[in-house]
């Protein structure tokens, strides 16, 4: 089945002539335009860290090339999260010139896929329409969002990245979380809720202090005055609910908040001043 596809891409790159879109973080085109450039293979490149594709009315085929406009070698990761109304094209992936099937609408593309960037920083995608999305209303779109050497969540099933994710901080991460960190939030645990399904946890906090945030997870509520949001977490992780004021931190992803290092308030406090003593904070934290 690979080597057939990775034939059929040959095929039609040599008979279609590709059709370069504009470069740029986002996507969106339509498959009935391609019906005045017939056998075309259209050839998307997207050049930022993060952004999304959207093609309504999927024909024929794209191929698309995460390939961030950047010389530093920062980026070893791609990872893309289809949308919840994937429908009408299978996702492939290529790999040393042949394509490893992701999933299509009959097998299901709901799960978050990540890969390593290959030696010259890209990950190339191929979505080859089907043939029941010549009629009706259909739309395959992704988001995709790039992570550095140093930085990774575990927002995908991939078990060697899972090991130790539940494992508690130690002193000198936890310091390096409030530096760090997409999100720095002290709070308390409103709810904790649970999904078998997707195997992650929901933690409801009740910010009493947002001390950074890269996107709005966490919001002011009208009726109560105070800030809120979720924090997703892997269900085997075990997290409950408990009394008391935590430091939550952790990285963004796709819009969702993912936990990291939570710490006690009252013991945070402590590690940090000792190391203020000791002069051996990352960073400053002007905490209460």
């Amino acid at each position: 089945m690979q080597s057939k596809l990775g034939l059929m891409l040959c095929i039609l790159s040599a008979l279609g002539k590709s059709v370069y879109a504009e470069d740029s973080c986002n996507w969106r085109g339509s498959g009935l335009i391609s019906d005045f450039r017939p056998r075309a293979l259209e050839l998307v490149r997207l050049r930022c860290v993060d952004g999304s594709l959207e093609w309504i009315f999927p024909k024929r085929a794209l191929r698309v090339i995460l390939e961030p406009n950047l010389g530093n070698g920062k980026y070893s990761t791609a990872c893309i999260k289809p949308s919840a109304s994937f429908q009408g094209a299978s996702m492939y992936v290529e790999r040393n010139k042949e394509l490893h099937l992701l999933g299509s609408e009959t097998q299901g593309l709901q799960q978050v896929h990540c890969f390593s960037m290959d030696r010259v920083q890209r990950v190339t995608l191929f979505l080859q329409a089907s043939l029941q999305s010549e009629t009706g209303t259909r739309t395959v779109g992704f988001q995709y969002e790039l992570l550095s050497n140093q930085k990774s969540w575990p927002g995908f099933q991939n078990i060697a990245l899972l090991h130790g994710v539940c494992r508690p901080c130690d002193n000198k991460e936890l310091l390096m979380a409030v530096c760090n960190s997409d999100f720095v939030v002290r709070g308390s645990i409103r709810d904790v809720s649970h999904d078998a399904g997707s195997r992650t946890s929901r933690v409801d906090v009740t910010a009493h202090k947002v001390y950074r945030q890269r996107n709005n997870v966490f919001q002011l509520e009208d009726s109560t005055g105070s800030w809120a949001g979720p924090i997703r977490t892997l269900l085997q992780c075990r997290v409950s609910k408990g009394a008391g004021e935590f430091l939550f931190t952790g990285s963004e992803h796709f819009g969702d908040a993912w936990l990291g290092c939570a710490p006690r308030l009252k013991d945070f406090h402590q590690i940090y001043k000792e190391a203020l003593d000791h002069r051996t904070n990352p960073c400053e934290l002007q905490i209460d």
